[in-house]
């Protein structure tokens, strides 16, 4: 055997093993990794719900693919998929719904335009990313928080902000108060409607601005 050789083998023999990876400490390696893992399983089934609504529109497979930056392949067997079961009742855009989820999504957008008008200077901030990063899901004590926030947003800018925002938000909450009676649930998942809500609320308050 070679010194060097014989030399190599007795430091490694007198080095201490390595540590073993603790559970906490892989906790919280693969957080970020689960989180991440889980938002993009969200979104691509939230994509393929929003393919729904495009097809109700009529919308061509080559806008689809546009809008969704997938492939003209992929887009086409998504819509011979949905065109193949049953049709889908058409959605309701109107801003004035009164299903938990779709007044959910309204107060989201408020929040988030209250959140991008005065950064982190508003209350409703934080809540706002935790929401948005899927940190948070809505649960009825996230939503009475948020509101809690965005109604000391609205006391403390009242001054400036446009009558717009006042008004949403108490449509808001008396339609979060008075839960709705419809026979029937609306079309569309919980988590379609609130995007599409947010969606909506958001350009109605930049218009009115």
């Amino acid at each position: 055997m070679a010194a060097g050789d014989d030399t190599t083998q007795r430091n490694q023999a007198s080095s201490p093993p390595p540590a073993a990876l603790t559970e906490e400490q892989a906790e919280r390696m693969l957080a970020g990794m689960n989180d991440v893992i889980r938002a993009g399983e969200e979104m691509r089934k939230l994509r393929a719900e929003m393919i729904k609504v495009f097809i109700g529109f009529g919308w061509t497979q080559d806008r689809i693919a546009r809008l969704t930056d997938m492939s003209q392949p992929a887009v086409s067997k998504q819509v011979t998929k949905y065109r193949d079961a049953d049709p889908a009742p058409p959605m309701d855009l109107s801003l004035g719904q009164c299903d938990a989820p779709w007044l959910e999504g309204r107060l989201w957008g408020l929040a988030e335009d209250l959140s991008e008008t005065y950064g982190d200077t508003a209350r409703c901030t934080r809540c706002v990313g935790a929401l948005a990063r899927g940190k948070k899901p809505f649960t009825p004590e996230n939503v009475d928080e948020l509101r809690r926030l965005v109604e000391e947003d609205l006391r403390a800018h009242a001054a400036e902000l446009p009558g717009a925002h006042r008004r949403a938000y108490d449509e808001i909450s008396r339609g979060l108060d008075v839960p709705s009676r419809q026979a029937a649930a609306p079309a569309g998942k919980a988590s379609l409607r609130r995007v599409l809500a947010h969606r909506i609320q958001r350009d109605l308050l930049r218009d009115a601005t």
